[in-house]
């Protein structure tokens, strides 16, 4: 342990006196009227290393060990502008930005080095925090409208599905026992569950969407995708923010950020948000309003910064959400080829009951079993980035917990079919990632990692699933009158323990290898090891107690004990090549060839049944394996405009699935593999700025996914009951994808004027989204179609730099009814579930900033 201490002291005095011999270059980025810019992007040119300007336009940057160099220094609405620095001799550099048309080069840091976005070999869409802000997309569920590669598909925060191009995670119902197959960071740090992705977004800098497998660059292996969030970091210039945001349905959202110096190395952010909303459906038995919003989230971040070699800092955050929500309605009724009496209407004819409404878009329901989604997520990160030689050394290690409190009810119907539906859940994970990026030469650069994680996730402390007094009638299989004896099921229910835990380890490497100025070639490589342990035991309890061999034989057909344990683990190699030649300085193309694997998985929602046996096989899921090639050019056809195209072809072999079963036991389904799954298609999008007063932006996807082979796939809605649970499939469409998909939008505004006694441009905003229709099932059914839809949203107001910016807004401004997601009710009785899309929402936003 002493040893260890001294070789600690021992490297941190290195880089302390590494960092004292390092100068830096400062200065200050104005206007042509001597306003300051803030935001404005400081690069130098041939290294890794960028900052952003502050309030007061401010900029300190590293300076490279050689003189000459260049900095590059570019801000949306103003003309790039390149300054040859050729001594350093302390004095701050002023630097003047002229206005123009001009796009401004976005930086990414997708490859773990500063770079622009149109520079990167990678498909990938980058939306500014205040375009997250302003267009009011303040969890994922909103940019999916910005980029539309993405899907998320959300019935509640534990059932979130998020998606790019189409594969990912599984369609639907969530299983813990596989992993997503987009990774989700937030600065640096992987969030495991998906329930993440339903947060409000806090303080939010850039998001940056990875498209293809990622897994020579990222800690954890994803086989479609990444969200590469970054936050507003300290800053030892004071500034603050305040924004409120009030519309109909009892709207309120408030916002809040303060940074500052707390002493000459230390400077810290603390961050807040706070959203409300009265619900959009009505409970028509109690007057009340559904599916509400009610959330918090705080974020606090602590840097310490010694030098401009070495930065430490120390995050943590905590969210939480309490709606009266997630609600489903019931949106329509399939005929199965179960006998008449087992059928929907039939059924609620024989309990006198009807619907509160046939038309789901009235927004009404009657279900007697109350909704709760209690949902907290929290987590503290440590992260550390020294430049050692011309590259930066990372250490992020983090740990985080979810909590998960529900309550549903599943049948959609004021009866008492499934009374209770509870799976609380507790999850906790720890990461550590440690990689090194830098120039080799002056012609390799790369990086190498190391990355681990270990997550803990166990029922809190049961999962439960209880029937009602009218269970007796959708589970009747029989005619038998023993169905009708009184209190058979009454509180008949299954009560679930189960911990899955698991340890992932990788090591993984990319180079880029400048062949000459036009060509690169990056080979990358990655070794995954994962190993899960999970044990699941559920048990039978309530009902009428009876020593009836009949009557107990009727309650197994409902519900019956499982318990298995499963051990399993796997390594792997995977990796990538890409080539990159640049034809022209304003066209760059690209070609890769990857594969990539998802770690092997468990099913923890319990397992089906055949002729009374449990299918053990189930309890494990071969891991996927892909094959993936993508071919993209992107250009710049003019200096205000850029244009790119990308064609890519997945085939994924044993794809992890998630299938509904008739079984009401087997709870949100089950996992299966389906033996080879093909998604291609064609993306394209595009910026073009007019003039520094008018811009537009458009992307457009198309997308084809099939199942090349699921030759055991689950029947569809309506063909349950007939003389076979299975069906091939192979040839047919995969759940989830919309052929066509996009979204285009503009800003109109104003030349900058004194407003309030404060510099302000007027603007008029809008974005649109479309896609066309989509499968809502697993197994392709007629009646789980969603209608394809085109959401138009809105914003006119004014825009400071410092001071009050103000603006009304619209969101869905023609009131469009649309479905998000379609859901077979438990027991697959004929009635299905819609997730509606929100109605028309507006308001005013009011923000402060200095």
């Amino acid at each position: 342990m002493k040893k260890t201490l001294q070789l600690i002291i021992a490297f941190t005095l290195l880089l302390e006196l590494t960092a004292r011999a390092q100068q830096t270059v400062t200065g200050v980025v104005k206007d042509a009227k001597s306003t300051p810019v803030e935001g404005a992007t400081v690069l130098i040119k041939g290294t890794g290393n960028h900052t952003t300007t502050d309030v007061s336009g401010q900029f300190t940057i590293p300076a490279p060990e050689k003189l000459p160099f260049s900095l590059r220094i570019s801000a949306v609405g103003y003309k790039t502008q390149e300054v040859q620095v050729y001594e350093l001799d302390g004095e701050p550099f002023e630097i003047t930005l002229t206005e123009d048309g001009l796009l401004s080069e976005i930086v990414v840091t997708a490859r773990r080095r500063s770079e622009t976005a149109q520079e990167v070999p990678i498909p990938i869409s980058v939306i500014g925090g205040p375009v997250v802000e302003d267009a009011g997309a303040f969890n994922v569920n909103r940019v999916k409208e910005l980029v539309p590669s993405v899907q998320l598909y959300s019935s509640n925060p534990r059932n979130t599905t998020l998606n790019i191009r189409g594969v990912g995670s599984t369609f639907g119902l969530t299983n813990d026992g596989i992993d997503p197959g987009v990774g989700f960071y937030v600065d640096g740090v992987y969030y495991a569950r998906p329930a993440a992705t339903t947060l409000d977004f806090i303080d939010i800098e850039q998001i940056e969407i990875l498209r293809g497998p990622q897994g020579t660059l990222f800690g954890k292996n994803t086989t479609a995708g990444a969200f590469h969030i970054t936050t507003r970091g300290p800053s030892f210039t004071p500034g603050a923010s305040f924004e409120v945001s009030y519309g109909n349905y009892g709207y309120i959202q408030a916002k809040s950020s303060i940074t500052g110096a707390l002493g000459k190395r230390f400077a810290a952010r603390v961050s807040f948000s706070g959203t409300q909303r009265d619900g959009v459906l009505e409970n028509v038995v109690t007057d009340k309003p559904v599916n509400d919003l009610n959330n918090l989230g705080f974020r606090a971040q602590l840097l310490f910064q010694p030098s401009e070699r070495l930065k430490i800092t120390l995050a943590g955050d905590a969210s939480r959400q309490r709606p009266d929500g997630y609600a489903q309605v019931v949106a329509g009724v399939a005929p199965t080829l179960r006998p008449a009496y087992r059928q929907f209407e039939q059924i609620i004819a024989d309990l006198n009951y009807q619907l509160p409404s046939r038309d789901p878009f009235d927004r009404k329901i009657d279900h007697n079993t109350t909704w709760r989604s209690g949902n907290d997520l929290s987590g503290v990160s440590l992260n550390i980035d020294a430049t050692i030689g011309s590259g930066i050394l990372t250490s992020t290690t983090a740990w985080r917990y979810w909590y998960w409190d529900p309550s549903n009810d599943r049948d959609f119907t004021g009866l008492s079919v499934l009374q209770r539906s509870q799976a609380t859940s507790l999850h906790q994970q720890w990461t550590q990632e440690v990689r090194y990026a830098g120039d080799l030469s002056s012609r390799l650069s790369g990086v190498i990692g190391v990355f681990a994680i270990g997550q803990d996730l166990k029922t809190e402390p049961f999962h439960i699933e209880e029937s009602g007094n009218a269970q007796w009638r959708f589970s009747q299989s029989t005619t038998s009158e023993l169905w009708q004896t009184p209190g058979l099921f009454d509180g008949y229910g299954i009560s679930t323990k189960s911990r899955l835990k698991s340890f992932g380890g990788a090591i993984f490497g990319q180079l880029d290898w400048a062949v000459t100025d036009r060509l690169h070639f990056l080979p990358g490589i990655r070794f995954n090891y994962d190993e899960k342990e999970v044990d699941f035991d559920r048990r039978t309890y309530g009902g009428l107690q009876t020593d009836d061999p009949d009557l107990i034989a009727l309650k197994r057909l409902v519900y019956t004990d499982q318990a298995f344990k499963a051990d399993v683990d796997e390594s792997n190699f995977s990796g990538q090549v890409t080539v990159a030649y640049r034809f022209l300085e304003k066209i760059n193309s690209f070609a890769t060839y990857s594969t990539s694997y998802k770690p092997v998985g468990v099913n923890l929602g319990g397992l089906p049944t055949a002729n009374g046996e449990i299918l053990l096989d189930l309890a494990r899921i071969k891991p996927e394996s892909v094959n993936h090639v993508e071919v993209g050019v992107k250009t710049s056809p003019a200096a205000n405009a850029t244009l790119n195209v990308v064609f890519h072809h997945t085939e994924i072999e044993d794809y992890q699935t998630q299938v509904q079963t008739a079984e009401v036991g087997v709870n949100r389904g089950y996992l299966a593999n389906a033996e080879k799954v093909r998604v291609q298609g064609i993306e394209l999008d595009g910026n073009i700025r007019i003039s520094s007063n008018l811009s537009f932006y458009g992307a457009l996807t198309y997308t084809e996914g099939k199942y090349v082979s699921f030759t055991n796939a689950p029947v569809p809605l309506e063909e349950t009951g007939g003389p076979s649970a299975f069906k091939d499939i192979s040839g047919q469409k995969m759940p989830g994808i919309s052929k066509w998909a996009g979204s285009f939008g503009g800003e109109i505004t104003s030349n900058q004027r004194d407003f309030f006694g404060r510099r302000a441009r007027f603007f008029v905003a809008f974005d649109t989204y479309f896609r066309s229709s989509f499968s809502s099932s697993s197994s392709p059914s007629q009646y789980l179609n969603v209608d394809g839809y085109t959401l138009v949203n809105a914003r006119l107001g004014f825009r400071a730099t410092d001071g009050l910016s103000a603006f009304i807004w619209a969101r869905n401004l023609f009131d469009k009814d649309y479905f998000e997601q379609l859901l077979v009710a438990a027991g697959n009785a004929g009635h299905y579930a819609g997730v509606l899309g929100d109605p028309r929402t507006y308001g005013i936003t009011l923000r402060y900033t200095y």
